[in-house]
């Protein structure tokens, strides 16, 4: 192995490293796209999140798309091949090169509005699952930008070995929210969602009111809630709880507080 392989390869299990260490989305980002960018050399990079995230696509260097790029990119997405491919084609690593000229690249909208004032001139990009947003799958498209050299063989193969590590590791740090509740506050939430009160739900629980309120408290933003009625709707409509209505009572539940 040469010692540019080497070294590519110590960046990449790096990479690798930081992924099964995270515990904590928001951390890991801004460490992972600069170690991306490394292992993947280029002069920016992109992280789209879809369903698209309140602050807009992460990059690196920090503020690259603009307000009206950004709209731009909305607006000129659709005649885009490289965006078809990781949005609803197969989303595996695939250069810009491989999908059209440079002549062809260079007519699109979206390289006059958006790419040729980045410096995209090659580009890689790929798409995988990124856990969940509630109960919603996520994705995340990743593109690196180059202004000179296109991408080859080898940056591919990066990009495969990492994809699905990155995969796995955002779906362990963003899991569906029915998973993301401890048992005993999904306990809690199946008899809230019968329609029991806090009162109720102590008793058949066999803890105070107080502690129901806690568990609650700490549901709501696991749900993305913030409140009873809220907790209660959203937890059936992930498939939990009792299908039988939220004014039936249990088999056995005490009456009215």
């Amino acid at each position: 192995m040469t010692g540019c392989g080497e070294a590519g390869l110590r960046r990449t299990l790096a990479v690798a490293d930081l992924l099964i260490d995270a515990d904590d989305e928001r951390t890991l980002l801004p460490a992972l796209l600069p170690m991306l960018l490394d292992v993947l050399p280029g002069d920016s990079i992109v992280w789209s999140v879809r369903p698209d995230g309140a602050g807009g696509p992460l990059t690196v260097p920090a503020g690259l798309l603009s307000r009206d790029a950004l709209a731009a990119f909305a607006r000129d997405k659709a005649a885009d091949p490289l965006v078809a491919h990781t949005t609803t084609g197969p989303g595996t690593p695939v250069l810009r090169s491989d999908l059209q000229s440079r002549a062809e690249y260079h007519a699109l909208a979206a390289y006059a509005d958006v790419y040729g004032p980045l410096g995209a001139e090659h580009q890689l990009a790929m798409s995988f699952p990124a856990g969940w947003s509630g109960d919603e799958p996520r994705s995340v498209c990743l593109a690196v930008n180059r202004r000179r050299g296109d991408f080859g063989d080898a940056d591919r193969a990066v990009a495969e070995l990492l994809r699905p590590r990155l995969a796995r590791a955002m779906r362990r740090l963003a899991p569906p929210a029915r998973e993301r509740v401890t048992r005993r506050e999904a306990a809690v939430l199946d008899l809230l969602a019968r329609g029991l009160t806090d009162r109720q739900i102590a008793r058949r629980l066999a803890i105070s009111p107080r502690t129901v309120e806690k568990h609650l408290e700490h549901a709501y933003p696991k749900l993305g809630v913030h409140g009873r009625v809220d907790a209660a709707t959203t937890w059936l409509s992930l498939g939990n709880g009792a299908r039988r209505g939220p004014s039936a009572p249990l088999p056995g539940a005490a009456g009215p507080a």
